[in-house]
């Protein structure tokens, strides 16, 4: 979605945290753990505002239950906002450190019995 950051003002921990909860159950490992990945760079002081901001806007836009596809949507309703996740990844990829990885990691491994590993690195 065109302006991303404008999305920020849906994104709240809880939420995201919920929706990441919900999700588990038909959303793939892979979408799971960029978001994590993004939602362990916001807790890193580090990080400049101006990452944060867009990574806020790409995990609102996640949040977001009415957005460009519906995630109800069987395979195709998470299109959308992995697009989203995955262009904040790339903006802010030199803020995911090994340790956020390896916490993303961790929490996946809660939430999934198993999982590709090779599909996951992937990601970054």
């Amino acid at each position: 979605p065109k302006n991303i950051e404008r999305y920020g003002v849906n994104y709240s921990e809880n939420g995201l945290l919920g929706k990441l909860s919900r999700a588990v159950h038909w959303a793939n490992a892979k979408i799971i753990y960029a978001a994590l990945l993004l939602y362990y760079v916001l807790r890193n002081d580090a990080v400049t505002m101006a990452d944060k901001s867009k990574i806020y806007g790409a995990l609102g836009y996640f949040i977001l239950p009415t957005d460009l596809i519906l995630d109800i949507i069987p395979l195709a309703g998470y299109t959308d906002d992995m697009a989203a996740i995955m262009w904040a990844i790339h903006t802010v990829a030199k803020n995911i450190t090994p340790e956020i990885k390896a916490k993303a990691k961790a929490k996946l491994g809660e939430w999934f019995d198993s999982y590709n590993e090779k599909k996951i690195d992937e990601v970054i």
